[in-house]
């Protein structure tokens, strides 16, 4: 799992999140002092797409936007002050809690002169290591700030007493889905009308851990058919995935038309239907 890359790594011994810390503080030459002081900030009007879908590899960036109000004691344009928003997937506040960040710090405009409004993108690398499989379903969103008020973080010489943070959970919710893939072959091809045109297909979704796709056995997929010069498909019949994913279902040749199978999905793996397959009716 990735951890935050960004502004408080330096609060990281304090359960907190942030900027990269050189390698000599990395090498324990740290001095710090002091505890942390709550911000005074909070976070509201979150907004995140329902559903996220990973794949195997290369970066999954999600736009979120959300509302920072503050107290007039916070300098929010101070170039030491950070923003950052998260997906969270358990109890949230607990150190074992898997996490999901973005690259880079929110950005956030002056609204009112209490209030700013944000955004900012959470990246997810599935070929990096960021998710278990079991990990996919219902992940939670929060956000977190950080003052450090004129002391530099990469000094090695922090008193925390002097570093305002706030994080806050609860603000939203996402389905972070394994991203399913799913074929199919219709024919013969042309066909008699009134004759059986048969498909078969395969059914597959993101293996997080082993970054490949595999089998997705035993799930409802339907058969559908549309009509040349139709946009809308109608469902034939129901089948169930095999043991190896694989999908056959017949149907009756009655039109020139497109035929193709189609998975809803579930909470952990994303719907999705496959491109049509031409049958010509003679």
């Amino acid at each position: 799992m990735r951890t935050r890359a960004t502004a408080a790594a330096v609060l990281g011994a304090l359960a907190f999140s942030a900027l990269a810390v050189p390698s000599a503080q990395a090498a324990g030459s740290v001095s710090t002092s002091g505890t942390p002081y709550t911000l005074n900030v909070s976070f509201s009007n979150f907004k995140i797409a329902k559903s996220v879908k990973v794949g195997v590899g290369g970066t999954v960036s999600t736009p979120v936007s959300f509302t920072l109000t503050h107290g007039s004691d916070v300098k929010v344009t101070a170039g030491d002050f950070f923003v950052e928003p998260f997906l969270y997937r358990g109890t949230f506040g607990d150190d074992s809690t898997p996490q999901l960040f973005g690259d880079d710090f929110a950005t956030c405009k002056v609204t009112t002169s209490t209030t700013e409004s944000c955004t900012a993108t959470i990246d997810i690398r599935p070929g990096d290591g960021d998710l278990l499989n079991s990990q996919a379903g219902t992940w939670k969103a929060g956000a977190d700030a950080v003052a450090f008020n004129g002391q530099d973080p990469t000094s090695g010489q922090i008193d925390y007493s002097k570093v305002g943070y706030k994080e806050q959970g609860g603000l939203a919710s996402t389905l972070v889905q394994r991203l399913a893939k799913l074929t199919v072959n219709a024919g013969p091809e042309p066909v008699t009308k009134g004759r059986t045109v048969t498909a078969t297909g395969k059914l597959t979704r993101a293996d997080w851990q082993s970054h490949t796709y595999k089998a997705f056995a035993k799930q409802p997929v339907k058969l559908q058919f549309r009509r040349a010069g139709t946009s809308t498909y109608t469902t034939v019949k129901t089948v169930y995935s095999d043991a190896y994913g694989n999908v056959k279902a017949t149907g009756t040749a009655t039109y020139d038309g497109y035929w193709r199978f189609s998975y809803a999905g579930v909470t952990t793996t994303a719907p999705v239907s496959a491109t049509g397959d031409y049958v010509d009716v003679k």
